[in-house]
């Protein structure tokens, strides 16, 4: 089999979520989180290595939760897991932190921060969405087959169906060429909240039917070499230094649709959409648990998952 990476983004403490690492939070009918359900369905659709990104602070709550038990599955299923660290002082040579700052440097960074680990073709999400099994398998499908290295293919998701209903979300905002085949433009676009007509962002209306990113893109490895995308993301986080980090220290972050979105304006990449019927859910704010916790009921009473989750692997 191919080998394929999944990269799990999970470092990230969300402040709108209240005390506790939102990450870690139980879902299941056995407490599992909305990770297992996304490394069940990576296992599931073919994907080999799975690479946590998470923080120094928060490795032993991590591994205790579910670290040391996704290891004991993933080796009977010989799928290897490793781990690496997102931080604040990880930064391009030459440059240093700005006083005060105590968050990363966003989900751009996060993925660098593997950039040693992964040698083929991989896909990222993030560690607090559901995505659904389908999402995976067309995504690991993508990626075993044959692109140009700046290629890159995004899980499409509709707007209205990625809405929290206790507050705003941020999502990547797309524009997509007719039949919905490519992503022509992404914009990373805050505060994004359903009204009773759809849904807008500080005022300004959205279309609820448009396409978004969830953060689950791939990136291909062309002929054994390691993936082209992740040099691109490299100079582009020396150049974030340069332009974006002076203008706003504190807050700024090195996102992944935005630096997409930069590379399609360029012309230097396509990205592919790739269409799926599951409907997304996650944990934004603490109230978004019990809706969570009800549709992985649902899931399991309907058969699309076992209640013992891995034992269909």
């Amino acid at each position: 089999m191919k080998p394929t990476t999944l990269l799990i983004m999970a470092a990230g403490i969300g402040s709108r979520f209240g005390a506790g690492i939102k990450q870690l939070e139980p879902v299941g009918m056995n407490d599992e989180i909305i990770m297992d359900f996304s490394i069940h369905d990576a296992i599931k659709a073919g994907f080999n290595k799975i690479i946590f990104v998470i923080r120094p602070d928060i490795e032993s709550d991590f591994k205790e939760r579910i670290g040391d038990r996704v290891e004991e599955i993933c080796g009977k299923l010989n799928v290897e897991v490793a781990y690496t660290f997102q931080s604040l002082q990880d930064i391009p040579q030459g440059n240093t932190v700005p006083a005060d700052r105590t968050k990363p440097w966003g989900t751009g960074q996060a993925v660098l921060s593997a950039k040693l680990l992964i040698h083929e073709p991989f896909a990222v999400i993030n560690a607090d969405d559901y995505y659904g099994k389908n999402a995976f398998k067309v995504m690991h499908d993508w990626l075993v087959l044959d692109h140009a290295e700046n290629a890159i293919a995004m899980a499409g998701f509709i707007l209205k169906n990625t809405l929290s209903d206790h507050g705003g979300v941020t999502r990547g905002v797309c524009k997509v060429a007719e039949g919905h085949t490519h992503v022509l433009d992404v914009v990373e676009t805050s505060n994004i909240e359903k009204t009773k007509t759809g849904a807008e962002a500080d005022g300004v209306k959205l279309d609820p039917d448009c396409y978004v990113s969830m953060n689950f893109w791939g990136f291909p490895a062309v002929n054994g070499s390691d993936p082209w995308y992740m040099s691109e993301l490299d100079e582009g986080f020396t150049d974030f230094f340069k332009t974006t980090v002076p203008v706003n220290p504190m807050k700024v972050e090195y996102l992944l649709p935005t630096h997409i979105g930069g590379l399609l304006r360029d012309g230097k990449v396509t990205v592919k959409v790739l269409e799926t019927n599951d409907k997304w859910f996650g944990v934004t704010y603490q109230e978004d648990k019990v809706a969570v916790v009800e549709s992985i009921r649902n899931l399991i009473e309907t058969g699309v998952y076992a209640e013992d989750l891995y034992s269909d692997l």
